[in-house]
């Protein structure tokens, strides 16, 4: 079997309001405020009819990306098999910068033609359903008599930044439709940021573990004021993501040193090396991490390897992923070992997806598909209404 061809769509698909049950739009960060998000979705054909789906966000503009994997990706691969999937995420290279992030949505694709050919679903390729995590036995005391499903992934509900109010309103949202874990940006006021973790945890009577994420929007001493506050109304997080910016690994070990709130590097897995470098800095509790900069499924087992053998429990990041990357995730956690903690996910959020058969998250979980290769059919129609 070999590539024939890379194609690259990108659509642009509203959010749910948040005057809807568990909308999150406009959904607001440090760096902006969104209400719709635009995805570039790939495709991969081979010779044998078998085509394969990944997904990624626009990084410049749609044309820049689509032009990216269609002119300078697709070349580097076309003739050579899906198979060998490694050996291409080595063959991508581009000298003074990193490519993984686009040769990701293409290497999802090529798993997805090797579930597909082989008939069976990519989280066997990987290994096969993985043991019950600490988190999944959590949630299935949670839900009492109602059993987790063996392929079911608790997934944390995840909020952009609102009033103390506002956010009241969404954690109990969160809380009555079955999700353990509620993570919510920050960084705009760190007096703020506080607050809100207060009122949303006073809401749910400490019944909702929190994850804080400023995207690196404080300074170090505002970080240790917002850890140390909550730790005063004895709040613990689950963990604080990325309090401060990327590459101060030392500052981070500080930080680690001064609080008891765990202390979750994101934006610094980017790069596969600082995985190393910030676990011998003793800079991590809890490791973010995210197949798109990591290069695919394979990068991210790689990185997962590095954080399993240092005992350090790791998540998987979410990055406004319709039904193909959420697949693609699904998967991921279910077949790679080493994932205890239920990975982000805005699925619930989406007025639409581009996928023939969406999800349903349930008590608080995703289906990890169980069908051939990613387990998922691309609707063709649903591309052309959103596409740009």
């Amino acid at each position: 079997m070999e590539i024939t061809d890379v194609t690259a769509v990108t659509v642009d698909v509203p959010l749910t309001s948040l005057d809807e049950p568990l909308g999150i739009g406009p959904y607001t960060t440090n760096h902006g405020e969104l209400d719709s998000m635009e995805r570039v979705l790939v495709r991969v054909d081979t010779d044998e009819g078998i085509a394969g789906w990944g997904e990624m966000r626009v990084f410049l503009s749609p044309s820049a990306t689509e032009s990216i994997l269609e002119e300078g990706v697709g070349p580097m691969i076309t003739g050579q098999s899906p198979f060998e999937i490694e050996r291409l995420r080595r063959q991508v290279f581009v000298e003074y910068t990193n490519v993984d992030m686009f040769f990701a949505a293409v290497e999802t694709a090529c798993w997805d033609i090797v579930g597909k050919a082989l008939d069976r679903p990519v989280y066997e390729l990987l290994g096969g359903w993985t043991a019950p995590t600490q988190s999944t036995l959590r949630h299935r005391e949670n839900m009492g008599e109602n059993d987790l499903k063996p392929q079911e992934v608790p997934i944390a509900f995840c909020l952009g930044i609102l009033s103390p109010e506002e956010s009241r309103v969404k954690a109990r949202e969160a809380l009555d439709a079955g999700f353990d874990v509620l993570k919510t940006k920050a960084g705009k006021d760190w007096r703020q940021d506080v607050a809100r973790i207060k009122a949303m945890h006073d809401e749910t009577d400490g019944q909702l573990e929190f994850r804080l994420d400023p995207n690196q929007g404080w300074t170090l001493d505002q970080a240790v004021r917002v850890g140390a506050m909550l730790e005063d109304e004895g709040i613990y997080l689950q963990y604080l993501e990325q309090p401060i910016r990327v590459d101060a690994h030392k500052s981070l070990a500080a930080l680690r040193q001064r609080l008891r709130q765990p202390i979750a590097p994101n934006e610094d897995t980017y790069i596969s090396h600082n995985i190393s470098s910030l676990v011998e800095a003793g800079a991590m509790d809890v490791g973010v991490i995210d197949l798109t900069p990591a290069g695919g499924i394979s990068g991210l087992r790689q990185q997962a390897a590095v954080l399993e053998d240092a005992g350090v429990p790791f998540t998987h990041h979410c990055a406004f992923d319709l039904g193909i990357r959420t697949a693609a995730i699904l998967h991921a956690v279910s077949g790679i070992p080493g994932f205890s903690l239920p990975p982000d996910s805005t699925y619930y959020a989406w007025e639409g997806d581009v996928i023939d058969e969406p999800f349903e998250v349930t008590d608080g979980c995703l289906p990890a598909p169980s069908g051939p290769g990613l387990g998922i059919s691309v609707d063709l129609d649903a591309i052309e209404e959103y596409r740009i």
